[in-house]
């Protein structure tokens, strides 16, 4: 008897999960989103729907957890430079949105009839869109690594630091003590000084740390140290008064360069998942639907009109920083609404008699209504603005495949490359993020899955971690590096063969320790020089004997260049440098050139391009 009354209680658990994947599966049948899901499945346990949950605000505390997890993963996706790239986007387009943003419903709220004070803390909170709805609606949709992703995702770093002076603000404010001043300076020296703490620790015991740890061969033990980095830094940005998910955004930042980075990925992501959508869950709980009945008219003008006019506000700065007009409109839809740092926001300006517990709960059921309403908003834009993306009606999209050679991009030099391969039989698989393409190509009898290669989970369902060997062949640089980046973290025993832009490109996937590649126009053009000798009745050995000879000159200088002996590379280029080894030993030895031909024919430098 005595164990059955000290038993756990399972039916809060089993509540939580069975809300979360009915309401899930069935809203996002109904192609409403996972978000608005989540919402919907708190309203209906909540303190207000069935009463399974009188408290939600301590299931909110843990569940902010997943944010913070979904800051890390987000950091381990932006190296130290890539987060400099963006800083004009930051604090440029960021800096401009939450301003204006600012004013603009500040004015509204004093207009009427709030006291500025109240107008302002208001605006202020509902200004800080959700980090949590952003980023999940940009991952379901596939467009966190787009350009509009990012500068998303910049402007949402940047309202992520706006916490910090904002409550340091609210202090100011208060009813004044006269050390509201001092204490608000110290408040911001700490934040600092943790801020310090967290990037020296970063930068020189993180990865000597994870080394040891990899050493011992426990994965559970790495694991371990995955969350408590995460929490650990979490907690000291907490303690230091600065924000949780900053934290952790730093220390993924810091560890995006680790060779560990994928490993850390895959380690938090289940954690990441679940306790997101326990976050969404609490918020849609949170609603307090009698302030909502008694107010409805007042709340529902206050959604409408502060989700309309921060809308504006976006779309203004957009324009300003001459993004398109449909970008714009897409940023203005998926950031109006406010977010989860409003709470936080509205809670200390209550504590410090800003604001009362009336307008504390106004403003966060206004808050959170139109976090629910951004989902359908963004599914009402579909039909305003034509699709950017085709319909995957007819398309496979790539699940749990199993071919022995995986082949990533199916464009014209793909499609040539994969006809070695089928001839004798070999079993591959296709994806490719084009889907004219893959109809095109599913009329002439090749099967390609729809799948981003630059995606960890779809190398995953492509069958890269069974495959024999990994040809990338699509043509852009930059998404080809990404895609080597991933399968060297994660498969670093599959052979990898890549399609080189140009001989810079090539340079890069050398030192990225690539198993072979090839410049996609270097041998065509070769072959096409050698016809031209011919054209010119130059005899047929002696024109396959220059080629040779150029082949190999190029050879030897890309190993120069590729050790760092750019000079000598140079040199040999124009021969003028003894010759070392040749990386393949040509079968003919051609006639000395000229300088002045070599130097036209024997190279593709870095402004190679092809069309």
């Amino acid at each position: 008897m005595s164990a059955e009354s000290h038993a756990f209680d399972l039916l809060p658990v089993v509540s939580l999960l069975g809300a979360g994947v009915i309401a899930v599966a069935v809203f996002r049948r109904l192609g409403l989103g996972s978000v608005l899901g989540y919402f919907a499945a708190g309203l209906l346990i909540g303190p207000y729907g069935f009463g399974l949950f009188t408290d939600p605000q301590s299931i909110l505390h843990v569940a902010e957890l997943g944010v913070v997890m979904f800051l890390f993963v987000i950091g381990l996706e932006m190296q130290p430079s890539r987060l400099w790239n963006l800083r004009t986007q930051i604090f440029g387009l960021g800096l401009a949105q939450v301003g204006s943003c600012g004013a603009i419903l500040t004015a509204a709220g004093v207009l009427a009839g709030l006291p500025w004070m109240v107008a302002f803390i208001a605006a202020m909170g509902f200004v800080l869109s959700s980090t949590a709805s952003v980023m999940q609606l940009l991952d379901e949709r596939g467009e966190t690594a787009s350009t509009r992703g990012q500068k998303a995702v910049s402007i949402l770093l940047l309202e992520d630091l706006a916490i910090v002076p904002l409550l340091a603000l609210v202090a100011i404010l208060a009813p004044a003590t006269g050390e509201a001043h001092g204490s608000s300076l110290l408040a911001i020296a700490i934040g600092l000084g943790a801020i310090a703490v967290v990037l020296v620790t970063g930068r020189y015991l993180l990865n000597p740390l994870f080394r040891i740890l990899a050493a011992s061969g426990a994965r559970e033990v790495m694991t371990a140290a995955a969350l408590l980095v995460v929490l650990g830094t979490a907690l000291l940005m907490q303690m230091s008064g600065l924000s949780m998910a900053m934290g952790a955004f730093l220390a993924g930042v810091l560890l995006s360069e680790s060779s560990f980075r994928h490993q850390l990925e895959a380690d938090i992501e289940p954690f990441r998942g679940l306790l997101l959508g326990l976050f969404f869950l609490s918020v849609g709980m949170a609603l307090d639907l009698s302030v909502v009945a008694s107010d409805w008219r007042a709340i529902a003008i206050a959604v409408a009109g502060y989700m309309a006019l921060k809308a504006a506000g976006i779309y203004v700065v957009a324009r300003l920083f001459r993004d398109s007009h449909g970008t714009g409109l897409h940023r203005a839809t998926l950031m109006a609404q406010g977010g989860e740092f409003a709470f936080v926001l509205y809670s200390a300006a209550a504590a410090v008699g800003l604001i009362d517990g009336k307008d504390n709960a106004f403003f966060s059921a206004v808050v959170i209504l139109s976090m629910s309403l951004t989902p359908l908003a963004l599914i009402a834009l579909r039909y305003i603005l034509p699709s950017s993306t085709p319909s995957l009606d007819g398309v496979d999209v790539a699940d749990d495949l199993h071919g022995t050679v995986l082949i990533i991009g199916f464009g014209r030099f793909g499609q040539v490359a994969s006809q070695s391969l089928l001839a004798r039989g070999i079993d591959i698989t296709i994806i490719d993020s084009d889907v004219e393409m893959i109809r095109s190509a599913a009329e002439f009898g090749f099967k390609v899955y729809y799948g981003d290669g630059t995606r960890l989970d779809v190398l995953h369902a492509s069958g890269a971690p069974h495959a024999r060997a990994i040809l990338v062949c699509v043509d852009d640089p930059k998404t080809a590096d990404r895609i080597v980046e991933l399968v060297r973290g994660e498969c670093p025993l599959t052979r990898l063969l890549v399609r080189a832009y140009d001989r810079e490109h090539a340079l890069r996937l050398a030192a990225a320790g690539v198993n072979h590649f090839i410049r996609e126009t270097f041998e065509s053009a070769l072959r096409f020089g050698e016809m031209a000798l011919r054209v010119l009745d130059v005899p047929e050995d002696e024109a396959a004997a220059v080629a040779a000879d150029i082949r190999r000159r190029d050879s030897e200088r890309f190993e120069l260049e590729s050790t760092g002996g750019f000079g000598a590379g140079r040199d040999l280029l124009l021969g003028n440098a003894p010759r070392p080894t040749p990386l393949t030993t040509p079968t003919r030895t051609a006639k000395p050139l000229s300088p002045e031909t070599a130097a036209v024919t024997a190279g593709d430098g870095a402004g190679e391009r092809s069309h």
